[in-house]
């Protein structure tokens, strides 16, 4: 049976990610690094501070490298710049052990392989973007990625979704953007011509009547129901 829909979106952070999981993984690196270098019982905050400042420093909507953060945030917390090879080993370990998908939406994806074109659109590194999706076990089942990396712009600039769109080769109308930001997903996809689906986040908080966003749901599975898909 055909699909309402040609191709699925979906963002990461939030949606195929779990972001608790990411501020734990954060803390355990920052502990493993604080065991290192003898770090002081703020370098967590520090952390923090440095990566947050790193990504507001940019200029718009141009891409600012998590890693290059990272690096930032490291050197604030040490004293001095510290080579990638002596942190980011550490610091791929401590995340895996404790990054976690949404269940759901690892399911939903596994469900829609093979029935439709399914590719991310997120504010991501590459590296990272792949790192995620393999742990996690959906890259086999995704048909494209589309990163700010690779795009050189974050949502919600309209390249991003048309970059997503070409590899696709569907038409706007003919697609659904799955997202838990408000501007970066529900405004950025829905401005291109994409349906919008918010799950989660600031998309959530979107009033009933609210024309950027076409779809709400509290379970990532409801999205089969939207695409036209039978659930098992």
């Amino acid at each position: 049976m055909a699909t309402r829909y040609d191709a699925v979106f979906w963002d990461i952070g939030g949606v195929v990610l779990d972001l608790d999981s990411v501020r734990r993984g954060h803390r355990a690196f920052v502990e493993t690094l604080g065991e290192r270098f003898d770090l002081g019982d703020d370098a967590l905050e520090t952390w923090r501070e440095e990566l947050g400042a790193h990504f507001r420093d940019r200029d718009g909507a141009e891409f600012a490298s998590a890693r290059e953060g990272y690096a930032r945030a490291v050197a604030a917390m040490v004293g001095r710049e510290v080579s990638a090879d002596e942190w980011l080993p550490a610091f791929e370990r401590a995340t895996a052990e404790v990054l976690e998908p949404i269940p759901e939406t690892v399911e939903t994806i596994r469900r829609l392989d093979g029935r439709l074109h399914q590719g991310v659109v997120s504010d991501i590194d590459t590296w990272e973007a792949e790192r995620l999706l393999d742990q996690f076990g959906v890259a086999p089942h995704l048909d494209a990625m589309t990163t700010s990396e690779e795009v050189g712009r974050t949502k919600p600039d309209p390249a991003m979704f048309e970059t997503a769109l070409e590899k696709a080769d569907v038409e706007p109308e003919r697609a659904v953007m799955v997202g838990d930001r408000y501007r970066n997903d529900m405004e950025g996809a829905s401005g291109v011509g994409l349906h919008t689906v918010a799950f989660g986040g600031s998309a959530a908080d979107a009033t009933p009547d609210d024309p950027v966003v076409d779809y709400r749901i509290e379970n990532p599975l409801e999205l089969l129901d939207i695409v036209g898909v039978e659930r098992e």
